[in-house]
């Protein structure tokens, strides 16, 4: 066997701890600006959705690049595992610097074509927010392809350790600007911008270490090998379009949430919050599924591939029962560390338990399971469901219950488990049919 039961529990503890460390980074920010009132929570938590989008873009990108690493390793090719990692550096690090002067020249521009009227107040922390973030997306790129590599060695324990730097960094700086200086919605971003820095500097200077399976070389002529390139990109576009849809499919709806007032938005930015704790054993099953089931890629052992994609869904189920199941009992507790009104912690609370609930039941095969298919190269199917899945139901059903029977944020969540349903059903067939198995790059 590829992986030992000692291998998994190496890889997935510290992924597990590690994507703990990423929800903290934009709960700080709006948690540590709640401070400052609801306009503020409000300005961040519209340009986290849009940052979100950008977000999984790039993180798409590194998932291009640690699939293609992950399946060289299994391959016994070390040579052009290092060669994608020096190639995958420079794909995000042009992706970033380009996404960034989109944001830098049109900031306010983006925000009300996405968002159109919000509350005069709102708008000013949100093209503040913003604009700072842009100047970081380099540097979360280059984050983003580090970690990736690193996890396609299974050596989660590093880029566990990174993220604490970078949490820890984000705090302090957030607690000077915020705090300190009474920069609110900026001093949050700068915080976030000085942490992302830092991590991307540290990550890539770790590669850097020819001992390791997978690392930067020095660069050869052509500066550019289009043949990995090419394969990162494979993986990376389709992911990249799937991620960055339903990333738009989110921010439409949070767009539709914008209309019903302040309340609801703070309500609904508080509950993602809780949200995207929630789905902690989830982001780390989702990473340790594309280090193993990449590695029995490109072993060419599919029998061991299905067998570590079902045990780690098991292990998934089990996690989100455990989690979730504390995090809905603890709520009247922890909702308390919010400086909000009681009709915005009400709404949030019923929020909270439509996601939570259903993620036990519905998240794993929903989110989990796509990149079993995504690490054996099967891109198009999952993103050509993504797609379709998001619009047809998420977006569509959103504006039906949300606005025109007025449910409000209420009936946009009720939406996003009719989308989570359709999902699970079509990946779960695609599993079984087997037909994932048939695409090859390595």
């Amino acid at each position: 066997m590829l992986f030992s039961n000692k291998d998994l529990k190496k890889l997935m503890i510290p992924l597990i701890f590690e994507q703990m460390l990423v929800m903290l980074v934009g709960m700080c920010d709006t948690v540590m600006v709640s401070s400052v009132g609801e306009a503020a929570v409000s300005g961040v938590s519209l340009v986290d959705m849009i940052n979100q989008l950008i977000f999984a873009v790039l993180s798409a990108l590194a998932t291009g690049g640690a699939v293609i690493s992950s399946q060289y390793i299994g391959h016994r090719d070390k040579k052009s595992a290092c060669k994608t990692a020096n190639q995958l550096s420079i794909v995000v690090l042009a992706a970033g610097v380009l996404i960034m002067l989109l944001v830098l020249a049109g900031d306010r521009a983006i925000l009300s074509l996405v968002f159109g009227a919000i509350e005069p107040e709102v708008m000013e922390n949100a093209v503040i927010y913003f604009l700072i973030s842009g100047l970081s997306y380099p540097f979360l790129a280059l984050y983003n392809a580090g970690g990736a590599l690193f996890r396609s060695m299974g050596n989660s324990k590093i880029t566990l350790q990174v993220s604490l730097i970078m949490n820890l960094v984000n705090i302090v700086f957030n607690s000077v600007f915020i705090f300190g200086f009474q920069m609110g919605a900026a001093g949050a971003a700068l915080g976030s911008l000085i942490a992302r820095a830092v991590a991307a500097v540290v990550i890539n200077l770790l590669l850097r270490n020819q001992n390791l399976d997978v690392h930067y070389t020095k660069w050869e002529r052509p500066f550019l090998h289009m043949d990995t390139v090419k394969k990162i990109l494979y993986i990376g576009i389709p992911s990249g379009i799937e991620n960055g849809i339903f990333q738009l499919g989110r921010i439409i709806v949070v767009a539709v949430i914008a209309g019903f007032g302040t309340t609801q938005i703070a309500a609904n930015a508080v509950a993602n919050n809780f949200d995207g704790i929630g789905c902690i054993p989830g982001n780390a099953m989702q990473l340790a599924m594309i280090t193993v089931v990449g590695q029995c890629v490109g072993a060419g052992d599919y029998k061991q591939a299905e067998y570590y994609v079902k045990k780690i869904m098991k292990i998934s189920f089990v996690a989100f029962a455990i989690w979730d199941g504390l995090i809905l009992l603890t709520l009247p507790w922890t909702l308390q560390i919010y400086a909000l009104s009681e009709a915005t912690m009400k709404l949030a609370k019923i929020l909270i338990f439509i996601h939570d609930g259903m993620a036990i039941f519905l998240w794993t095969p929903a989110f989990v399971l796509p990149n079993a298919l995504r690490a054996g190269n099967d891109v198009k199917f999952t993103m050509g469901i993504s797609i379709f899945s998001m619009f047809a139901f998420r977006v569509a059903t959103s504006f039906v219950l949300g606005a025109h029977f007025g449910m409000g944020a209420v009936g946009v969540w009720i939406a996003m488990i009719i989308d989570w349903i359709f999902r699970t059903t079509l990946f779960v067939w695609r599993f079984c049919s087997k037909k994932w198995e048939r695409v090859r790059l390595v």
